[in-house]
């Protein structure tokens, strides 16, 4: 043991207690370390507890936490949706079924669903169209990944804020959905594509992705796949596509049915759009030099594509049946391409028999194409529609959907002409509308059809419509009006109603709020607009049944894969106008049948009513006519077969002019007599409205004409021993006879006397006129009406047989029919 002192140990095991009650530790001391900084030993206090708000804020460990457990779980589901999804073999759209479409007796019209496609080789592209396919649908695909999540979210985010439903999909995401998927608009199917398109861009090279697009895309008439749609379109390869042809077919693969301006003349104007938007890419993505987009100009299709499965009516039937499931959300476009659908139309084959040999008969039989150049401008159209039921019971498209690819009973780029002016008195009708000198417009309202008469009453501007042939027809009835079409009284009366009840009258008939040109102004009552064929036959068959309107329909039945029964929309009948107003209408439509300019079509053998039309530049005839039992439509129209212009039909058919009396009348009476033969004809069951048999007074003699009302008729002729006017019944429309008897409008005519208008009643050669008296008109007087031109054995009479009573000068007198 050394005697030198050991150094202290600190303690071990134990320590001084401190003192029961002991004071609080005393504050630091200079040098102290502070509150959690380790104190020696290397011990570190705990970290105060919040307090208060800040509990609620997330601290940056919990953020970073949850931040790497969200990547972490995104990364473990890609893995393990890249490992669940595989490369599925090819979809059904590559042994594609048949859609079969039959006639209302079950009997087979069409098959459709042979898939039209030949695949190609990229390298049998020209680079001209692949540069027009990538400009249209994605222009980065070389550069890109496989997905372009940008624009699935800018996609996304139009779509969810109303923009309108977009695809934000690549050339890739697309290939897979048409190759791999089926259409459906579906989460999974998105979630597939999502992994598919992944997995293909990593095993397969940019152009083997390009290749199988441009082979599987549909562009429509069809034509799948590049190669099938340059046929279609333009008969060439896809080798041979130049940069105007290649952004046009490009185009169409964004909206095959709307973008086809051949099918669809009403829709140039955004297809047109849209190939200058492929061009435009073309000259961004350096594919095209400015120069060379600037020398470019729209290059037309032309109509001869379809396969001769779909040759004579069968291609237009089988077109407007899509058109129709579409248009009305029954079946979706992609549903139909799939096919597997039995469709039982409405259409009755011995009518549409009928109905081809009716054209054929009166219009194609006597083109001579050879000779007469205008003959090659020759198309028809037809409908024929059941007024009962809405039922379209035959349609006529054209001479033949491989030849002519445009539907004559569809389109809507042909003016309807004075097969509008029915809706115009029907509206008057309905609305109980009056002339500008406050009289009810009824048949035998009379208004003045001098030509270019300007309006009376509408602020919109001077309007002074022409009659055809420039003819002037003075004073006429609303009935004689129109019997001869006279566009100067419908017009006036069209401002009497008001332009837009003409307009909703009209759409309440049956013509579609869209229709081009159906604008509420006077030029309305003269058939300005272009409504087709299959429009015009659903608004007269809603006048044929009473006017109640019932949407027409194509369709009977449908079945999915045999068993499957497709719902089809209820029937919606509805009082689109009273009956009053239909029926007087129709009253007055059987006149232009028995009277007027449609007299050909009494060839039907039965009570018919109808009215004919002739668009501007006799480019359209039309006739528009009904029995009870059936309303049928028929217009002649004229197009250049190479440009597609709207041509004038001036000597076609060895005819000097093509009107609605003519060839459309005469079709419409052959069809209409073979389709009913059998059954037997009934008479209209009319309801008239109130007045509409009672003649209305003359117009006033030297007193100014009012808005609305007509001038002096210098047509007429009174001869003895018969009825005056041209042999016609003119005690309707004057209110009495001048067979030697009685003038209910103001005296006694005895075989052409001639009364002083002045005096009242003086004679002449012939006997005496009595009661002819003339007053002040806006005293209540009477005042004598003239009908210049009146004969007597050589004589020349007066006739002053007029009374107006009780207020200002009546409307024009006519004694024409």
């Amino acid at each position: 043991m050394s005697d030198q002192p050991q150094p202290q140990q600190p303690n071990q095991g134990w320590a001084p207690r401190e003192p029961q009650g002991a004071a609080e530790p005393a504050a630091p001391q200079p040098g102290s370390p502070g509150p959690g900084v380790p104190e020696p030993g290397g011990k570190k206090p705990k970290r105060p507890r919040r307090t208060g708000w800040r509990r609620l804020i997330p601290t940056w460990r919990m953020v970073l936490g949850t931040f790497m457990i969200g990547v972490l779980l995104l990364i473990g589901l890609f893995y393990l949706g890249y490992s669940m999804v595989n490369i599925p073999p090819a979809n059904a759209l590559a042994t594609k079924q048949s859609n079969v479409y039959l006639y209302a007796d079950g009997s087979q019209l069409a098959r459709d669903g042979e898939i039209n496609r030949e695949n190609v080789s990229l390298a049998q592209v020209s680079k001209d169209a692949q540069h027009a396919v990538l400009a249209a649908e994605d222009r980065d695909f070389y550069s890109e990944s496989a997905i372009d999540p940008k624009a699935m979210l800018r996609a996304g985010w139009n779509t969810a804020t109303g923009k309108g439903k977009q695809s934000g999909s690549t050339i890739t995401q697309q290939y897979v959905k048409n190759y791999y998927l089926e259409q459906e608009q579906t989460v999974t199917r998105k979630v597939k594509e999502f992994f598919i398109s992944i997995k293909l861009d990593r095993t397969q090279s940019k152009d083997r992705i390009l290749e199988g697009y441009l082979n599987t895309s549909y562009f429509g008439r069809n034509a799948y796949g590049i190669q099938a749609a340059a046929q279609a379109y333009y008969g060439r390869d896809a080798a041979d596509l130049d940069p105007a042809r290649a952004a046009y077919l490009a185009a169409l693969v964004n909206a095959p049915s709307e973008y086809d301006v051949v099918a669809h003349p009403e829709n140039k104007a955004p297809a047109l759009a849209r190939w200058n938007y492929v061009l435009d890419g073309m000259v961004k993505k350096g594919w095209l030099t400015e120069a060379e987009r600037t020398g470019l100009k729209f290059p037309m299709p032309k109509e001869q594509t379809a396969s001769t499965g779909m040759s004579g009516q069968r291609g237009y039937i089988v077109t407007a049946i899509k058109d129709y499931l579409t248009k009305n959300k029954i079946v979706t476009a992609d549903e139909l391409e799939a096919g597997g659908y039995r469709i039982t139309t409405t259409l009755q084959k011995s009518k549409q028999d009928a109905f081809v040999k009716a054209v054929n008969d009166k219009v194609m039989a006597k083109l001579d194409k050879k000779n007469n150049k205008v003959d090659n401008y020759v198309r028809a159209g037809g409908a024929s529609v059941d007024p009962k039921t809405g039922k379209v019971v035959a349609m006529y498209g054209g001479i033949d959907y491989v030849k002519q690819y445009t539907n004559g009973a569809t389109r809507g780029d042909f003016q309807v002409g004075s097969t509008f002016k029915p809706f115009v008195f029907a509206s008057a009708v309905q609305n109980h509308s009056e002339t500008q000198d406050r009289q009810v417009i009824t048949p035998n309202t009379y208004y003045d059809g001098t030509n270019k008469r300007p309006v009376q009453g509408w602020s919109g501007g001077a309007y002074a419509p022409e009659n055809e042939d420039q003819t002037s027809y003075g004073n006429v009835t609303v009935r004689t009006a129109t019997d001869k079409s006279v566009n100067a009284v419908y017009a006036q009366m069209a401002v009497d109603v008001g332009p837009e009840k003409v307009k909703q009258t009209a759409i309440s008939l049956g013509i579609p709020s869209s229709t081009p040109d159906l604008t509420a102004t006077p030029s309305i009552a003269l058939g300005v607009n272009t409504a087709s064929v299959l429009d015009m036959a659903e608004a007269y068959a809603t006048l044929a049944n009473h006017g109640k309107h019932g949407v027409y329909t194509m369709i009977d039945s449908i079945t999915k894969d045999g068993k499957d029964v497709v719902e089809l929309p209820k029937d919606t009948n509805s009082q689109a106008i009273s009956r009053e107003a239909a029926d007087t209408t129709t009253s007055i439509l059987q006149s232009v049948v028995d009277n007027g300019t449609a007299t050909a079509a009494q060839g039907a053998g039965r009570p018919a009513a109808g009215k004919t039309g002739t668009a501007e530049e006799d480019k359209a005839a039309w006739f528009a006519g009904y029995t009870p039992d059936l309303a049928t439509v028929v217009s002649v129209m004229g197009q250049d077969p190479v440009t597609a212009k709207h041509k004038s039909l001036y000597g076609a058919m060895g005819l000097q002019r093509v009107n609605g009396g003519g060839p459309p009348a005469e079709i419409w009476a052959q069809y209409t007599k073979a389709a009913l033969k059998g059954k037997p004809a009934t008479d209209f069951d009319l309801q008239l409205q109130p007045g509409a048999e009672v003649t209305q007074p003359p117009p006033a003699t030297g007193t100014p004409q009012q808005p609305g009302t007509g001038g002096q008729d210098n047509g007429g002729t009174t001869t003895t021993g018969g009825q005056g006017d041209q042999g016609q019944t003119q005690g309707q429309d004057n209110g009495g006879t001048t067979d030697g008897g009685t003038n209910t409008t103001g005296g006694t005519a005895n075989g052409g006397t001639t009364g002083d208008p002045t005096t009242g009643g003086t004679t002449s050669d012939g006997g005496t006129t009595t009661g002819g008296t003339t007053g002040d008109p806006t005293d209540g007087g009477a005042t004598g009406g003239t009908d210049a031109g009146g004969t007597d054995g050589g004589t020349t009479g007066t006739d002053t047989g007029g009374a107006t009573t009780g207020g200002p000068a009546g409307p024009g007198l006519t004694r024409r029919q």
